[in-house]
């Protein structure tokens, strides 16, 4: 789009008399120094993505499933067969909580990431941890995210209906709000057409067997690709 534009521009003077062609070839060479000395506007957009962070528990650690079935495994193979050759680095914990992660964002960070899904909250709900806690940790991790300028991707989780509603109410509203506050990419429910599915879940009935990480990678694929486009 920007080539187009200087290669108009040297037409268009090429075409104008003599007294604007002057002025105009100094305007397309200066064009050509910004072209080529700033990257965000060559590209149009920040660069792509190369190093992807998956940052949460045992939903994504690959807890009960050979590495070949685990979520990033399988991840990492679905986005080569669209063309994005991305590195993923796998820095999820099983057990963790939002606490867990707060804890350990800023030496995850070490690894220099572009992007980062952050799937935690789980294991929050199975516990249930104040849900303001467990918000103030989420937003935590975010901050420190943007601070680093890494692209975020926040997965939801919803709480065990056990806990009852007013509980379920305020945990589930952590995420989209959370969305909403920073403006960021935002996956409603990481178990989405799994949840409750014995056919795509493991004996325990929570973590979710090869064929139910299958289904959560196809879901979730068009919206990891607008973070890694």
């Amino acid at each position: 789009m920007f080539l187009k534009y200087v290669t108009d521009m040297f037409l268009f003077c090429y075409r104008s008399s003599c007294l604007y062609y002057s002025g105009c070839v100094k305007l397309c060479l200066l064009a050509i120094l910004v072209f080529a000395y700033s990257p965000a506007i060559s590209s149009g957009i920040k660069d792509p993505v190369k190093k992807l962070m998956i940052f949460g528990d045992s939903l994504t650690a690959g807890y009960g499933l050979e590495k070949t079935n685990s979520f990033s495994e399988k991840l990492s193979i679905a986005l080569k067969s669209r063309g994005r050759d991305v590195k993923i680095i796998l820095s999820s914990v099983s057990g963790d909580t939002t606490s867990g992660g707060k804890a350990r964002i800023d030496w995850a960070l070490a690894e220099k990431p572009d992007a980062v899904l952050i799937e935690l909250g789980a294991n929050d709900g199975l516990r249930g941890i104040n849900p303001k806690v467990s918000k103030s940790n989420l937003d935590y991790i975010i901050k420190q995210l943007r601070k680093h300028q890494v692209r975020i991707l926040l997965a939801g989780m919803l709480a065990p209906p056990n806990l009852g509603r007013e509980y379920g109410d305020e945990f589930n509203n952590i995420y989209s709000s959370l969305a909403k506050k920073y403006d960021i990419l935002y996956y409603p429910f990481f178990l989405e057409g799994v949840v409750a599915n014995p056919q795509l879940n493991q004996a325990d009935g929570i973590h979710p067997n090869s064929i139910g990480v299958d289904e959560i990678v196809k879901r979730m694929l068009p919206m990891i690709m607008k973070l890694v486009r």
